[in-house]
């Protein structure tokens, strides 16, 4: 998928360190959305796995009766990163700036990218990064709902439906070395009135790609 100028474009065009700069200790996701991530990764992440959370913060959601062989976060706010007790090791970097990755060819096991991908100005490049960080016929979960900071998000995501977004992802990674594995696409409910009734939040997506790329 080719992005346009315009595609690119959002609101605000301040440089994102400034947005991030302050840390944010809250949860941008509902719980029920939080349990079903979790849960999805569960289902994907084995113990002995390199997990890179890329675009994380002071959560990265995972399960907590696991621990992984190691975890290596990313984000935009150090405080957050430090605070993030499931990260082993951490760096910060806008991807707006710049898409090289600071981790070796072929050593990440799966790759996970959580409400994140919504802010990429160049999310064809970074694919091609984690492609090659990634090893060859493993794993990227890509998950996110219809919330975002939207004046940091591209106009290619802003005007365009939850379906298209789907599409976007799909469209951006499979030409960049991705295989489409398996799509997801959720209502989730959040109990109210101590679990008397439901109410619909946010909707779960989700796109699993594997590495398609020989990177050996």
């Amino acid at each position: 998928m080719k992005l346009s100028i315009n595609d690119r474009e959002k609101i605000d065009i301040a440089d994102d360190q400034i947005f991030y700069k302050q840390p944010r200790y809250v949860h941008h996701l509902s719980e029920s959305f939080r349990i079903r991530l979790t849960n999805l990764y569960s289902e994907y992440l084995l113990n002995h796995h390199v997990v890179l959370d890329l675009m994380s913060s002071w959560v990265s959601h995972l399960p907590t009766n696991i621990r992984y062989k190691k975890v290596i976060g990313h984000g935009m706010n150090e405080a957050e990163l430090v605070a993030n007790k499931r990260l082993d090791r951490y760096w910060v970097q806008n991807f707006n700036k710049t898409q090289n990755l600071p981790i070796e060819d072929s050593s990440i096991d799966v790759g996970l990218i959580v409400a994140g991908w919504q802010y990429l100005q160049y999310p064809e490049k970074v694919s091609l990064e984690l492609s090659r960080v990634i090893k060859s016929d493993s794993l990227l979960i890509i998950s996110f709902t219809n919330r975002a900071f939207w004046t940091k998000a591209p106009n290619i995501w802003t005007y365009s439906s939850e379906e298209k977004r789907i599409e976007y992802v799909n469209s951006v990674i499979s030409t960049n070395g991705w295989r489409i594995e398996k799509i997801f696409n959720e209502k989730t409910k959040d109990k109210k009135l101590l679990g008397f009734y439901s109410a619909e939040s946010d909707p779960f997506f989700s796109v699993i790609a594997r590495n398609n790329k020989s990177n050996n």
